[in-house]
């Protein structure tokens, strides 16, 4: 199931939400793509903008990214609430996610099932540069950029403060650094890859291939795990085709991908993005942008994806659900 909406997503490039700052909200912070708010009950209020980023910077606006974004990241916490318990309280409106604040824990998890990466934290540039222990793994010689790797790993990364960068560290390095104790990685590490295993199944039913992804967990105050921030959308993972999957790679071509990477790829074809600016996107790789997010929503969701009528503009409309959500639940 895919629908074409660039005609649509055209005419939406000048209408994105990309500022979600209410003054009248307590406990504001920003970060790349959200806006959010920590309340005193223990609440957070997490806005998804259309703000588009890459390689640690915010680059553009991207229409229907944050609505696309909720909506995904709320059907796949639903597809895993019996694996692992998830900070969700209620949806709002279409852009905003009410959480259970949590003690975020200060390492990332990635789980990979593929050679693949731009990033300095991926694994192919590594591989590519002649590594070969990486993130406590040991790889073959011989493998090439996106082939399947010969077992799931769990590739952690440091949350990068203050602009600095994510940073590998291995299993062993996050215990004997004092990040986590024993008992609470392995915890983590157990529900990552049950977590990673329900989404590659339903992704395969949908005739997509799920890559890799990103996993963030925090406790809350009970002392819980809990999985938090988004989960299986196309910002923190990698889905590609399945059905054109062997015939690309064994040619040599990159795989048909619904995810941030299509950008990611673009960006590098261009410039070093750590070292060079980066060139202004232009419009019609924003559309495609958007539509591959709109079609990968659709074809793991089987709904489809109804655009927000133009008016009342989005900030307006969320902060008029927000008021409303925050006055019917007061007390």
């Amino acid at each position: 199931m895919s629908s074409d909406f660039s005609t649509t997503i055209a005419a939406r490039l000048d209408d994105t939400l990309t500022d979600a700052a209410f003054t009248d909200i307590p406990g504001h912070s920003r970060g790349k793509v959200r806006d959010n708010y920590d309340l005193a009950d223990g609440r957070r209020i997490l806005i998804a903008t259309d703000r588009q980023s890459a390689f640690d910077q915010v680059l553009a606006a991207v229409p229907f990214k944050g609505q696309v974004l909720t909506a995904t990241a709320r059907f796949w916490f639903e597809a895993t609430a019996d694996i692992a318990p998830n900070h969700v309280l209620a949806f709002p409106d279409p852009n905003v996610t009410v959480a259970k604040r949590l003690a975020m824990l200060p390492v990332e998890v990635v789980v990979r099932d593929y050679l693949t990466g731009s990033t300095a934290t991926s694994i192919w540039p590594m591989y590519r540069a002649g590594g070969r222990s990486l993130y406590g793994y040991q790889l073959p010689d011989g493998l090439r950029i996106n082939q399947q790797l010969p077992q799931t790993l769990i590739t952690p990364t440091t949350k990068g403060a203050d602009g600095r960068h994510d940073e590998p560290i291995t299993a062993a390095e996050i215990v004997e650094r004092g990040l986590l104790p024993q008992p609470v990685w392995d915890e983590v590490a157990a529900l990552a890859l049950s977590l990673f295993a329900r989404g590659r199944a339903i992704a395969a039913e949908r005739g997509l291939i799920l890559v890799d992804t990103k996993y963030e967990f925090g406790l809350d105050a009970e002392g819980r795990v809990v999985l938090a921030d988004e989960v299986h959308t196309p910002d923190s993972s990698r889905y590609w085709r399945a059905a054109t999957y062997v015939d690309r790679f064994s040619v040599g071509d990159e795989p048909e991908a619904l995810d941030k990477d299509f950008l990611r790829r673009w960006i590098i074809a261009r410039c070093d993005p750590y070292h060079q600016p980066i060139p202004v996107i232009p419009a019609e790789t924003l559309i495609a942008f958007s539509q591959r997010y709109i079609t990968l929503y659709e074809i793991i969701t089987g709904a489809s994806f109804v655009p927000p009528p133009p008016t009342p503009p989005l900030r307006a409309r969320i902060y008029d659900n927000l008021q409303r959500y925050l006055a019917g639940s007061a007390g």
